[in-house]
């Protein structure tokens, strides 16, 4: 299977532009094409999606994911985690900080005081070993050995991505150790419903739903509280939508705290690991729906609280809260809340989980 060429893609961007080697490992730009004229496109440098291609109201396509066009902006993007996968542990560690099997373990202090998405070198700045399995299938894969960014044992990773008829992409991730060690990964996308353009227009007017009675309470520096809430009359009851802007500056120490929303929700489950509802958004302008659906207990939203316009494909920019990200996943600082859901993976064991990204259109 040959990568699709840029004079047959509908994004526009190059192959030859993502091609470099890194470390040993070529770089490259991937294509999934569905049966129904939409396209996904990816790199195999961090797994960043750089193109989303899908129809709005009218039918009109437009890339609906922030990225860049080129793998030297991927590498030096002001936003390193710019839809890229995340791992080895998503969100934050406090003071980089966690026992395990009797030892503690020293993490890079890279946000704050705290570790965040796996270190100074996290899956997002890694080259993966890819195979494009057919038109709408890329299959990743990684190994972390024992001791990258201070984790224990060799993490072995498997990262699938598919986009069918139905407009969902699907993003399955597999993973074993030969050492006990932590783990969780997530895919950091940073949508724009809209489309991006100069400048990708806010996010604040876009409708969100998220299928969660409960979320996380953080400190000054983004670290659980250790306290799980309920929603109800707070700035972060999704249950029915309402626009994401609406209650974004609401004087409220959590909002404060995370200069926005940067929250995980804990999310209302029948059976632990099924896959099921976890958030929508929709865009009023465009009519274009997006759809979250998960095998994880939470969905951390961020709302793009630091972008400053920098740059990204084709020369749309991305201006602060011009993007909005569901990050499905494990709760933030598990490791030092024995209370959490466990993100401990024994040698005896194979990580799991599954995430869906639905598009279609209001009628």
């Amino acid at each position: 299977m040959t990568n699709t060429t840029e004079t047959e893609n509908l994004c526009g961007l190059k192959s030859k532009d993502f091609q470099t080697t890194i470390d040993g490992k070529n770089t490259d730009l991937y294509i999934l094409k569905n049966n129904v004229g939409n396209e996904i496109a990816i790199t195999n440098y961090g797994g960043a999606i750089v193109a989303i291609m899908v129809p709005d109201k009218e039918g009109k396509l437009a890339n609906v994911i922030q990225g860049h066009d080129n793998i030297q902006d991927v590498i030096d993007s002001p936003e390193p985690y710019l839809s890229t996968l995340i791992g080895r542990y998503g969100n934050r560690i406090a003071k980089g900080k966690f026992h395990l099997h009797g030892k503690e373990y020293h993490l890079p202090i890279n946000n704050g005081p705290n570790c965040l998405h796996g270190g100074n070198k996290g899956f997002n700045a890694r080259v993966w070993d890819a195979l494009q399995m057919d038109d709408q299938t890329l299959v990743l894969k990684y190994v972390s050995p024992y001791g990258e960014e201070g984790f224990s044992g060799e993490l072995r990773t498997t990262v699938v991505y598919s986009f069918n008829d139905d407009n969902e992409l699907s993003i399955e991730y597999m993973s074993t150790t030969n050492k006990k060690t932590i783990i969780n990964l997530t895919s950091h996308g940073f949508f724009s419903l809209p489309g991006i353009a100069n400048p990708t227009p806010t996010i604040e007017n876009q409708i969100c739903e998220i299928n969660a009675d409960y979320y996380i309470p953080i400190d000054d520096t983004s670290i659980p509280t250790g306290e799980i809430r309920f929603v109800e009359g707070t700035p972060f009851d999704f249950r029915q939508p309402k626009p994401i802007g609406q209650d974004i500056e609401a004087d409220d120490i959590q909002i404060k705290n995370g200069a926005g929303y940067d929250h995980c929700f804990v999310l209302n489950k029948k059976e632990e690991g099924e896959l099921s509802f976890a958030a929508r958004l929709t865009d009023p302008t465009s009519c274009r729906i997006m759809e979250v659906y998960t095998t994880e207990p939470g969905v951390q939203l961020y709302t793009d609280n630091w972008a400053d316009g920098y740059k990204g494909q084709h020369g749309a920019t991305f201006p602060r809260r011009s993007a909005v990200c569901f990050e499905a996943q494990h709760f933030p600082d598990s490791p030092n809340h024995p209370y959490f859901p466990s993100v401990v993976l024994k040698p005896n064991q194979e990580y799991k989980q599954k995430t869906v990204y639905k598009f279609y259109t209001q009628k």
